[in-house]
């Protein structure tokens, strides 16, 4: 979900993705490289984003963007989160 919205803001390579899932998080989330490439291969494996390879200063990089069914994806995905957080604050409020 974190991946799919940092991409709803516009395209990215993958560095630039991580990057703005740290800066909008205030450096609370922090995805290595070795999780968030096998993360972007499998949600592209999944049909909800898609690549691209780009020239940059003459070396290539492959830049992610969502797809129709990433879009549907992400709002289902934020619906859920919705109900879920909903759940735990009301259970976390009762707290004495």
């Amino acid at each position: 979900m974190l991946l799919l919205a940092v991409l709803a803001a516009g395209p990215g390579h993958g560095y630039a993705v991580g990057a703005e899932l740290r800066r909008k998080s205030e450096g609370h989330l922090a995805v290595v490289e070795g999780s968030l490439y096998p993360a972007l291969h499998r949600l592209e494996t999944a049909g909800l984003v898609e690549s691209s390879t780009q020239k940059v200063d003459g070396r290539s990089r492959r830049v992610y963007q969502l797809t129709a069914d990433g879009k549907t994806a992400l709002k289902e995905e934020l619906d859920q989160w919705s109900q879920f957080k909903m759940c735990v604050d009301r259970v976390v409020n009762e707290i004495p």
